[in-house]
């Protein structure tokens, strides 16, 4: 039997972004430079394919730095932490490697600033995201004020209406937060943006090129772990661009290929935490089962490299 013809649309960019980049290799770069085991606060980035893979190299990820003994190094996720757990390592003389991806880390400048200044924070987010829980955690309880969505705008208690700024979580979907800045543009007219937008190149170039293939395809898959904010945006951009099937799967063993029955056209992409081998296992799936014709569908180049931190540069002392 001669297998069934199928467009497949990959999306480029797609998969990893440098923040991620950096922060696997900065716990690769700890295990060679400290040995095994070195500890990690909250999944490094939100891909169990990756989790597991460090696991195997002498990682162990902990949620908690109370779960850390003092001897061993630890290191915090590319999402980011409040101010109170770099504070408690020094505390207890840890050695500590922040992996916070630094396009996080210039928002938590950016709130550190406007509190400076006198100004009441409100955080466009979702509630308990590691990154949330440590842009919020950088100034004292009751400085940052959470907001999710339109309707939140309307109910937010402030200080001072005339002393407001405002920050966004860098993995939100570029549409959803305009529609809430609008609100808090008309609520608040003396709110202070950020100086450049908040949200990650990689997050909105991701978007833009899901955009551009959604019109293209019958269907689309994005790889990428459930917990992952960046991810969870591409399935909805995709069914907001045309795409009524847009999924999320983890591997190729995910795909639900009853719901995929005559389809012509496939369109797949990666959020940013997922690496390229989980991308081609999902490739090669389709390609087991039809005659796939691959068409790239780039909508940008991304060269952006972040380099790591300078104790991992260095030699054991």
């Amino acid at each position: 039997m001669p297998k069934p013809p199928l467009t497949l649309y990959l999306a480029a960019p797609r998969g990893f972004c440098a923040g991620v980049d950096r922060a696997i290799k900065i716990v690769e770069l700890a295990l060679e430079k400290w040995g095994a085991p070195v500890y990690v606060r909250h999944e490094i980035v939100h891909n169990k394919f990756v989790v597991d893979d460090l696991k195997e190299k002498g990682a162990i990820f902990v949620e908690e730095l109370e779960d850390c003994p003092d001897d061993r190094p630890v290191i915090f996720s590319a999402h980011g932490v409040p101010k109170s757990v770099p504070a408690a390592a020094s505390a207890r003389e840890m050695v500590y490697v922040d992996a916070t991806c630094p396009l996080v880390s210039k928002v938590h400048i950016e709130a550190q600033r406007h509190a400076d200044n006198g100004l009441q924070m409100i955080m466009i987010g979702h509630a308990g995201h590691p990154e949330t829980v440590g842009t919020m955690g950088q100034l004292p309880d009751g400085e940052v004020l959470l907001v999710e969505t339109v309707e939140d705008v309307a109910g937010v208690q402030v200080r001072d209406p005339e002393q407001l700024a405002f920050v966004t979580q860098t993995t939100l979907s570029v549409d959803d937060t305009a529609d809430i800045v609008d609100a808090l543009n008309a609520r608040f007219p003396a709110i202070v943006g950020p100086h450049k937008e908040d949200i990650c190149y990689a997050t909105t170039n991701r978007q833009e090129a899901v955009k551009a293939m959604a019109p293209l395809a019958d269907a689309m898959l994005v790889v990428g772990a459930p917990n992952s904010s960046n991810s969870q945006r591409l399935v909805e951009v995709g069914r907001k661009a045309g795409c009524d099937y847009s999924q999320l799967v983890m591997r190729g063993k995910d795909i639900d290929w009853r719901a995929l029955d005559g389809i012509k056209s496939i369109g797949i992409t990666a959020g940013a935490s997922a690496p390229e081998v989980l991308i081609n296992e999902v490739i090669d799936a389709f390609k087991t089962r039809y005659d796939v014709t691959v068409e790239q569908v780039e909508t940008a180049v991304e060269n952006v490299e972040f380099k790591v931190p300078r104790v991992l540069r260095e030699p054991v002392a």
